[in-house]
């Protein structure tokens, strides 16, 4: 093959092109994003059962859906809540790789057969089911600079004009916006309706009445009679537009004439159909009024390209803008993701830099530098366009795979070019002819290089869940750009090689000049040195075996100290706050605190944070008047290059900050690794009833276990992601006194509904569009159990009762939020480690502290922190699969059971540097670690086959085994550093960048430079000493040369022929 193109160049170099044009192209259509679909999808199903405790919920409706819930493929866990609202919402999560629809599919199939079983009232409100993702891709708020509309002005603005337009873009799942529209709001008097014996019934059955849009018919209609030349719609009554109009509204009249409308017994004003909720802007100090609406991302959309469309919707909007109203993005997490691949990106750039320059440090010669180089592009866009093919994506691990793979992919061709070079001073061929024979000697070893690598990376793409996506990703990357390598090396670089290359002049290459000359004297010195020491080692090797067992003693020490983590934390630019209060707190306590929050952030950290946006009223916990949330922009990367600019170190400070306030509970955290598993860093869990012990069990053993964990120096940040036990008054009817009054129980209810919880009427016009019509007690009239004695009811002899004369009230504590895991009763809980210690470290110690709870009590992982723990169990099968796949490839390729031990047991040596420089530098034993050990151990297995192959064809051929291997070891002592040296640059820049997704890089870059230091450095002393002892030991021959003439069976090619 390789003799085809030496003679065709121009063919070598169509193919050439043909590859990077495709990856040119691939390039454009290749969706960016942070991480491929890590994340396991999930379905929701939910359904409201109005008027119901929260208790009731989870009996009635909640249970008879989970025991339903049975047979499901590849389900992994399912998690509910029960609200106080009568709100249910019950997430359902399969394995990574499944398909959501299918998953979609099976849910509702499975919830028909609970649907009859379920309430009447949820069966008509209807059960809903849908594919789930709670994660904010990115939150757009309205913002008046100049103070000319306030919060709830803004969300009107918002829904009416902006919601539905970004809904319907490509991509967004669905949007939340915090707050609600405009809506004429009726403010009842009791005491006015008492007086003129008129009840809250009254007011909404007036206001239905007569604000009503009817249409009557058409004058002039068909059939018309003979001649009439027009017809007109006839219109009886129309809605209503205005306050004036409502104000107006007759409620009665009187047997004198009188009349009573609604003005008399109500305040009405244009307000908010929904004040549950108040969002504020702060920036530079300034605290404005704001809007906030959230983006979910939808299933299998990419993030990078709906953020854009967001991006350009909501400017092309802002046109429209009235005069005072500004759009802003306060929280964007697609800003780090473009700005890492960035970063990765020039880290690629740099690795070619630094590999070049390495090459040409050993090569010594431009032409021969150039081949390798030429090789880059050409595989590097090789592999974009089969990642095209695959459907992936530009990510941050295809990205790795790549910075990887430069390594890789300049070997073969350093091989090449090495081995054509050493032909023509050796031999004097010219470059063509010796082209020629150096490609009959090693095309046989780079496709057995290629197997023995790809063994290592293949079966990481059979791993399953999370982890196995990420592993799939380097893998196909890296097994793809290395069978383009190949395939160049066969190909470009051979025909390279023949046209570029120039003859060795002998006389002016016996001895260069300036800094190559002292480099090549300086090296020639050490490699003297160094076969002084290996030729004293192999005549001695019970000294090298016994080191080798202390190192293998250090490394399974640095295994077991190293934490474990599932994917490193970042700095994503962003981050969250939130704040709750004592049970029943309301929201303008809340909003005072939410305050002195945005104050601190955007005053003393003003130099860090750009601006935060908050939302009182609602959280990821819960939504209730007493918690609230904020999300903080930092400002660049660039602009906090100091260590207290960490993220880490400002949550830090401003932990201490919110501990003194005293009103509530303020809690500032990072976001995960990866958003979709989880809303926050650190460890999730899930406390379970497992015994039936009851709900006020189950928070004492929460408090214990919370208790427990805040005397625990190692934990910070312990908190229930969830909402205490409020208090509740309860009004119990006494049915003797209702039926001696005369009362009507459904009155009394509705009295009591529409005083204390609103009644949405009807709808009315205003400005052009529909809004609701609401009515309730005004304020003052509702606000302690005392109100509950001004409002009274119509008996059926006309007269006004008192509702506190046929009701009784008492104070309990009651859920406004219940949980179920995997069918259990669960409180969930967060937390995470101190600064130093892993998440692996956390969950540990939660799982000691657990042990110390009372019998009847277990835990779950979720999210994040189950993913790390499966991801802990498959890291070593992972590890043994790999070496067992290279153990077998290479006794394929020595037709030998024994000479691969000694290309084995180099592996520990890369590993010990791996785990080495991983611990020293304070990183985890995370997946980006596990993939840069697999890389190691490839890598170790390659430089010992370097040397190991070539020993034992001297040893066929009749030589003296340790001779022969220490002759091996001197002329393949200058490949291997050359290589192992390329990959080392190569990764070098991962390891010490800086920036947006730096702990990432640093992650892998950090245990691969460590681990091919130490395979490279300790390989080629400990490599001919395994190979000795392995063949002194496993042959009949005891180390003596076997005779060529009697043993013709030819040995497999191997890497890089030299004699």
């Amino acid at each position: 093959m390789a003799r085809f193109f030496i003679d065709r160049p121009i063919f070598a170099w169509v193919i050439a092109i043909v590859i990077m044009l495709a990856g040119l192209l691939a390039i454009d259509t290749l969706p960016i994003a942070q991480y491929p679909e890590i994340a396991p999808p999930s379905v929701r199903v939910t359904t409201s059962y109005r008027g119901a405790a929260a208790s009731t919920v989870e009996s009635n409706v909640v249970q008879v859906i989970e025991e339903n819930m049975t047979g499901l493929d590849n389900f992994l866990y399912m998690k509910s809540e029960s609200a106080s609202s009568g709100m249910v919402s019950m997430t359902l999560t399969f394995e990574s790789g499944t398909d959501p629809d299918m998953a979609q599919v099976q849910v509702q199939n499975k919830l028909q057969g609970a649907l009859s079983n379920l309430p009447q009232a949820v069966q008509q409100e209807g059960v809903s089911v849908a594919k789930a993702n709670d994660t904010f891709l990115m939150l757009v708020s309205l913002i008046s600079p100049d103070g000319s509309f306030d919060s709830y002005d803004l969300t009107d603005f918002m829904i009416t004009n902006m919601r539905d337009p970004v809904s319907r873009l490509e991509g967004v799942g669905s949007v939340q916006v915090f707050g609600g529209r405009y809506a004429m709001r009726v403010w009842l008097d009791p005491h006015k309706l008492n007086s003129h014996k008129l009840t809250p019934s009254d007011v909404t059955n007036a206001i239905a009445v007569q604000n009503k849009q009817v249409t009557v018919g058409a004058l002039g209609g068909a059939p018309s009679i003979p001649g009439q030349q027009t017809s007109f719609t006839l219109m009886a009554q129309m809605m209503m537009t205005n306050i004036d109009e409502f104000k107006d509204i007759l409620l009665k009249v009187n047997a004198d004439g009188s009349q009573v409308r609604l003005r008399d017994v109500a305040r009405i004003s244009v307000g908010a159909d929904d004040y549950s909720a108040y969002g504020v802007y702060a920036k530079d100090g300034q605290i404005q009024p704001a809007a906030g609406m959230a983006i979910m991302l939808g299933s299998g959309a990419n993030a990078m390209a709906t953020a854009q469309r967001v991006r350009a919707k909501v400017r092309e909007l802002e046109i429209y803008f009235p005069p005072g109203v500004q759009a802003i993005f306060p929280y964007d997490t697609t800003i780090f993701v473009k700005i890492s691949i960035t970063e990765v990106a020039h880290t690629l750039v740099e690795a070619i830099i630094l590999v070049f320059l390495v090459m040409y440090l050993f090569l010594q010669n431009f032409r021969a530098t150039l081949v390798p180089t030429i090789a880059v592009p050409v595989v590097l866009l090789g592999t974009f366009g089969i990642m095209s093919l695959l459907g992936y994506s530009i990510n941050t691990l295809t990205m790795f795979g790549l910075v990887l793979a430069i390594g890789l992919l300049v070997d073969d061709a350093i091989v090449v070019v090495e081995n054509v070079e050493r032909v023509m001073r050796e031999e004097g061929l010219s470059p063509r002819e010796a082209t020629r024979k150096s490609m009959d000697q090693i095309t046989g070893a780079l496709i057995g290089i290629a197997l023995v690598l790809s063994a290592v990376f293949v079966p990481m793409a059979f791993m399953g869940g999370s982890t196995g996506q990420i592993y799939r990703q380097f893998s196909i990357t890296i097994v793809s750009a290395m069978g383009l390598s190949v395939l160049v090396a066969l190909t470009l670089s051979p025909a390279l090689c023949a046209s570029l290359l120039q003859p060795v002049n002998q006389a002016k290459h016996q001895e260069k000049r300036g800094f190559f000359g002292w480099f090549n004297r300086g090296f020639e010195a050490s490699a003297d040195r160094y076969c002084d020491t290996v030729r004293h080692v192999l005549y001695a090797p019970g000294r090298g075996i016994l080191t080798y067992l202390v190192i293998l003693g250090i490394m399974g020490l640095l295994f077991v100290k190293l934490p474990s983590a599932f994917i490193p934390e970042e700095d994503r630019g962003v981050f969250m706050t939130i704040f709750q209060l004592p049970a029943g707190a309301t929201l303008e306590r809340t909003m005072a605190v939410q305050k002195e929050v945005l104050k601190y952030y955007t005053t003393e950290e003003g130099e860090n944070i750009e601006g935060a946006f908050a939302i009182a009223g609602f959280s990821y916990a819960g939504a209730a008047q007493n918690m609230g949330m904020a999300f903080a922009q930092f400002k660049d990367w660039s602009l906090r290059p100091r260590a207290d600019q960490s993220v880490d170190a400002i949550l830090g400070r401003a932990m201490q900050r919110f501990a003194r306030i005293k009103e509530g509970i303020v809690i500032s955290f990072n976001l995960p690794a990866v958003p979709a598993l989880g809303l926050a860093t650190g460890f999730d869990l899930f406390l379970q009833d497992r015994a039936g012990l009851g709900h006020a069990k189950l928070l004492e053993a929460r408090n214990q276990l919370l208790g427990l964990a805040s005397q625990n120096p190692n934990l910070v940040r312990v908190r229930p992601n969830g909402m205490d036990d409020v208090p509740e008054y309860h009004l119990d009817m006494d049915y003797e006194q209702v039926m001696a009054q005369g009362v009507s129980i459904s009155d009394l209810n509705n009295t009591l509904a529409i005083a204390w919880g609103s009644s949405y009427v009807n709808d009315f016009l205003y400005k052009g569009r529909v809004r609701k019509v609401m009515v309730q007690a005004d304020a003052p009239y509702r606000m302690t159990p005392e109100n509950v004695d001004q409002w009274y009811v119509r008996n059926n002899q006309g007269a006004m009762v008192p509702i506190s004369a046929v009701t009784s009230g008492t104070w309990s504590y009651g859920s406004p939020r219940l949980e179920r895991y995997n069918s259990y009763p669960a409180v969930e809980i967060q937390g995470e480690p101190i600064r130093g210690k892993s998440s692996g470290d956390a969950m540990r110690i939660m799982e000691e502290l657990i042990k110390q709870l009372p019998e009847g009590f277990g835990f779950e992982w979720t999210g994040t922190s189950f993913q790390e723990q499966r991801a802990g169990k498959q890291a070593p099968f992972l590890y043994v699969v790999s070496l067992l796949v290279v153990f077998l490839c290479l006794a394929a390729l020595y037709e030998s059971w024994t000479v691969p031990f000694a290309v084995i047991m180099s592996v520990p040596l890369g590993v010990l540097g791996a785990l080495a420089a991983t611990w020293l530098r304070g990183l985890e034993n995370d997946v980006y670690f596990q993939v840069g050990l697999l890389t190691t151990i490839g890598l170790s297995a390659k430089n010992a086959i370097l040397i190991v192959e070539f020993a034992k064809r001297r040893v066929d051929k009749g030589r003296e085994v340790v001779e022969a291997t220490v002759r091996a070891a001197r002329q393949r002592l200058r490949p291997i550093l050359m290589t192992s040296m390329a990959f080392i640059f190569g990764v070098l820049p991962l390891a010490i960048s800086s920036g947006a997704g730096a702990n990432a890089r640093h992650a892998i870059g950090t245990g691969v430079a460590g681990g091919m230091l130490s395979a490279t450095f300790l390989a080629i002393i400990f490599v001919p000493v395994f190979y000795v002892v392995v063949v002194k030991t496993f042959t009949r021959h005891g180390g003596k040369a076997r005779n060529p003439e009697t043993d013709k069976a030819p040995a497999p090619a191997g890497p890089v022929q030299s004699n």
